[in-house]
This record gives C-alpha cells, structure tokens and sequence, in this order.
C-alpha cells in the first residue's frame, strides 16, 4: 500500500472513528486517575484493575450469556481491588506506588492463572462464549454525511466515557464532596483541620477511580471484542497516568491528551501496512508518550523558573521600598 492511500485514510471518517473507538480504553482509566490524582492517591494500579474487569467481565457474561451482568461484575472487582489499595495505603501506611506494582503483577498472573483453569488456554478466553455490549446509533446524527460514521455507531461505553468526562468536572468542581477531594490532594492537613475527613475522602476516591477504570477494561473486553487475551491491556493503565497528568489533571485536558494517544495508537495501525519495520510502527503510542511527558515536564519546569523570577523580582522591589 502507497503512502497516498495510507494519507487518505488517515483523513478518512473510518480514521476519525477508530481514533475515537481507541481513545476511550485510555480515557476511562484516565478520569480514574484524575479522580484519585486530585485526592491525593496515585492509582498506580490501573493497568491491573483494567485487566481484572476485563477477565471477570468476560467470564461470568460466557456463563449468564447477560452482557451487563458481565460489566457489573467487572466493575464489582476493581471496586474490591480499589479497596484492598486503599487499606494498604491508608491503614496499613504501604507505600501506594509499590502497592499499585503489586496489584498489577497480581492481576497479571491471577487472570492466566484463571484462565488456565476454566479454559485449559494461557492465551486467550476463546473457548467462552461471551458478549459484546450493544453499539448505540444516534437518531438523525446517522444520516448525516461524514459525521454520521464518525460520531455514531459506537460501543455504549464509548459515549459513556465522554460522558463521565463531564460529570467529572461536574463533580470535581461543583460538588462538596469533589471540592473536599481536591483539598485534601491540595493539602491533607489544612483539609483535616476544618474537618475533613481525609482517610474517609481518600477511600471514596480510590473507590471512584476503580469503579471507571473498571468499566476501562470492560469496554477492552466486551466494547468491541467477546474475548479475554492474556496482558491485553498492553500498558493502557500507565498512558493513561500520563494523560493525567498530560491534560494537567483537568477534564478537559485528560480527554484531549486520551484522544491524541488515541490518535498515535490509530496511525500506528494505518502505518503497519507500509514497508516500515513493525517494531518501529509498534513503537509509536508509547514513544509518543514518552515524547508528550518530556514536553509536559519541560513546560512544567519552565513555569516554575518563570514563577521564581517572578517572586524575585517582587521580593528585590519590595527591599528596594523598605530601604527607601
């Protein structure tokens, strides 16, 4: 295939679709890691919650042949593993990055242990005849020209997570409880001291984050597959961290930063059937990461130097006038 061919469908409806098919595995587990970032609690552990619901997910919708007793049950078990997180941290005071590791390497080995026993197969949950949740198309919006194939015809997840975008923002910026999560991430002690409970708040939110990067690992699952594949998750938990802190812990930012991964995953797909070694093609979401986290830090940094000079400047004049 040409380069030109490989342009026009990058340009494409069906391009634009896929990016937005693509983005919302990362964009869910993303608001997850904005809801326990602004608390205070990195959830180091998303890439192992993500891979958790998508195991259960897919096995008890095989066994009830109910697609959304498949999601609850998903969604159930990284509520269960948000919450073993949180009593690690919180009570037992474990550090919450190595407690995040753990979980991960738990879900890992757990779910092709599992698999193995209900399949007798450590690749993949083919022999289970599982579900898909149902793909919604959008009265009117689905005759339109180009926008009909574009926004239209997705995974119900799909629309969920741009969705919950907002309702996070909603919740974050318009709700008691989002403005106590906030301060406590702020600044646990001044929070605790106007009477916040700070353990309490950090519970919810660690609770909260697993809860939509639970439905994260459904939709990887069941959105548009009806299959489990071992570690199929491929480090979707950890972009998703850096869109967090890509869109600079924001709603907004964190959907943005979800679709420009999206994006990157997307062409790296339309690129492989180029003459490009596969490695290289394979390589481009992640070394996009890599490349947007230097940018962020260096945008990070290069505030915080202007914010110093900034505190000089007016520290140096104020001398000036007490001298005078």
């Amino acid at each position: 295939m040409s380069f030109d061919v490989v342009l026009r469908s990058i340009l494409s409806a069906t391009f634009l679709a896929s990016v937005i098919r693509v983005a919302t595995p990362l964009l869910l587990p993303a608001i997850g890691g904005l809801i326990s970032g602004v608390a205070g609690v990195i959830n180091v552990a998303l890439e192992g919650m993500m891979l958790t619901s998508a195991f259960v997910g897919v096995v008890v919708s095989a066994y009830t042949q109910n697609a959304w007793l498949g999601c609850l049950a998903g969604v159930a078990a990284t509520i269960v593993l948000s919450i073993v997180l949180a009593y690690f941290h919180l009570n037992l005071k474990a550090d919450i990055i190595l407690a995040g590791l753990a979980l991960n390497i738990l879900a890992s080995g757990g779910t092709i242990f599992l698999l193995y026993i209900l399949t007798h197969d450590k690749g993949n949950s083919s022999k289970l005849a599982s579900l898909a949740l149902p793909r919604v198309t959008i009265p009117l919006l689905d005759s339109v020209p180009f926008l009909g194939p574009v926004l239209s015809g997705h995974n119900v997840l799909t629309y969920v997570a741009f969705l919950l975008a907002f309702l996070t923002w909603v919740f974050l910026y318009k709700t008691s409880l989002g403005i106590h999560l906030r301060a406590v991430g702020e600044n646990a002690e001044a929070a605790a001291s106007v009477g916040i409970n700070v353990r309490r708040v950090r519970y919810v939110a660690l609770m909260l984050s697993g809860l939509v990067s639970g439905l994260g690992g459904v939709n990887l699952a069941m959105g548009y597959l009806t299959l489990f594949q071992r570690d199929m998750t491929a480090g979707r938990g950890f972009i998703a961290l850096a869109a967090v802190e890509l869109g600079n812990r924001s709603p907004l930012g964190v959907t943005l930063a979800a679709l420009f991964f999206g994006f990157t995953d997307s062409l790296s797909n339309q690129l492989g059937s180029l003459a490009i070694p596969p490695q290289i093609v394979q390589m481009i979401p992640y070394g996009a990461t890599v490349l947007a986290l230097a940018i962020y830090a260096a945008r990070a940094r290069a505030a915080a130097v202007e914010r110093a000079r900034r505190f000089q400047e007016r520290f140096e004049a104020q001398m000036a006038e007490a001298e005078a």
